[in-house]
């Protein structure tokens, strides 16, 4: 039998699909903009017939039907990253959550930390030879199909087909939902005042020839709109949108100076528009990865120069980095941070860097985000022994090999300056200074 001949006899319906899903199992769901709404939606259907359905997944973009209250009982979200979709959720108790670095979560299945029993993908057309392409999602999505005992996989026209280590054979899939609807879409965010100040600090950091690793969101795109006089950039991360695409177009990155994967934009998933989805579609410029290897940090340091941005919702005077809660409130999970700031600083020339704006509001009043201690239960993501470069729109502190007495003045330095006297009076009591 050819794939040809197997592919038509897999093919069912979603609620054909998802009939093959019985209580007490374990299912992964892949996530962010490739979230299989069809296959999904059958699932949440069914949900009533079937009890303790455990459903574990990384970020999520989409609806949020399947951790309502009234499934309670019936099927349980285990993230191992908290999407906003089931933030609510997980601070209700009514969906879990498993810390976990990014770069390690592919392991938790292949090497059965977390057995699988059903992996519900979503993936591009077979190509001539049967091999279906991951798209837009293969950071977690590839291990999960290759450890569960079942594989469901909605067929989508629409999916890009993206090259690299990004593809499963039709022989893999046991059944097949043929769907044909665009996928999910996020914009860029518009520059502010704000961001752009912060990128301004942000891009005298980079060097020519550096290879960045950099994220959705206010602060990555500014930063990206700050690199146009720049030259030979590379791209070596665990995510990318569309802000890229206009600096590939540009000449800009080009990754000519890359000492690993020259040539080429080196991913594990993407967050953008269709204008992305099309970039990157047959792209051979784009070559996509499983997260066990873009976010290995032994193989993030071969990339000379690299440059690794990411966010923070506080520090404090030591250089703690809390970027997964706010106090107890579990707000998001480590994700790639730790993988890419250790990687970062291995690499030669490397620049890890956390930023973030110098306040937040809180109940309708400022307040900084760099603070004498972090709050109580919060969670150290960063740790003080990883961190180097703290940017704010103040300006950037050089943490590296620095005393907690030079900490502690660095930082207050790119505090918001209505807060930098009660901080280091603070400072003083904790004699940090």
């Amino acid at each position: 039998m050819n794939w040809m001949d197997a592919y038509q006899r897999k093919t069912v319906t979603a609620d054909q699909a998802v009939s093959h899903i019985e209580s007490g199992q374990r299912v992964f769901l892949t996530g962010n903009c490739s979230v299989p709404t069809q296959i999904l939606a059958a699932l949440v259907k069914r949900a009533h017939v079937l009890n303790d359905v455990e459903m574990v997944q990384v970020l999520t973009v989409g609806p949020n039907d399947y951790v309502a209250p009234e499934l309670e009982g019936h099927l349980r979200v285990n993230s191992l990253f908290i999407s906003d979709n089931i933030r609510q959720a997980v601070n209700e108790g009514r969906a879990d959550f498993t810390p976990c670095f990014l770069s390690e979560i592919p392991g938790l299945f292949l090497r059965r930390h977390l057995p699988l029993d059903v992996a519900v993908i979503h993936v591009a057309p077979p190509d001539e030879h049967g091999f279906c392409s991951f798209g837009v999602e293969v950071s977690v999505t590839k291990p999960a199909a290759q450890a569960a005992r079942i594989v469901i996989a909605e067929v989508n026209a629409q999916m890009p087909r993206t090259l690299g280590d990004s593809f499963i054979h039709v022989s893999k899939l046991d059944y097949i939902v043929p769907v044909d609807y665009p996928l999910a879409e996020t914009r860029m965010s518009e520059p502010t005042e704000l961001s752009r100040c912060i990128a301004t600090h942000i891009a005298r950091l980079i060097p020519d020839g550096a290879t960045l690793q950099t994220g959705i969101g206010a602060i990555p795109d500014a930063v990206l709109a700050q690199l146009g006089t720049h030259q030979h950039l590379g791209i070596h991360t665990e995510l990318f949108s569309d802000g890229v695409i206009d600096l590939v177009e540009r000449g800009i990155i080009d990754g000519e100076r890359k000492s690993l994967h020259p040539g080429k934009v080196i991913s594990s998933f993407m967050i953008g528009t269709r204008r992305l989805y099309d970039f990157v579609h047959d792209n051979p410029i784009v070559e996509m990865h499983p997260s066990e290897y873009t976010n290995d940090p032994f193989i993030v340091a071969q990339n000379d120069r690299m440059v690794a941005i990411n966010s923070a919702i506080e520090v404090d005077l030591t250089g703690q980095v809390c970027s997964d809660s706010i106090g107890t409130r579990l707000y998001s999970g480590v994700g790639g941070q730790v993988d890419f700031i250790y990687g970062a600083s291995r690499s030669k020339g490397g620049v890890p860097i956390i930023a973030l704006p110098s306040t937040c509001t809180v109940k309708g009043q400022r307040a900084s985000k760099i603070v004498p201690t972090l709050k109580t239960g919060a969670g150290v993501v960063t740790t003080r022994n990883h961190v180097h470069y703290v940017v704010t729109e103040f300006g950037t502190a050089d943490l590296y090999a620095r005393t907690i007495r030079q900490r502690a003045r660095a930082l207050i330095d790119v505090a918001a300056p209505e807060f930098r006297a009660e901080l280091e009076q603070q400072a003083i009591a904790l004699r940090y200074l």
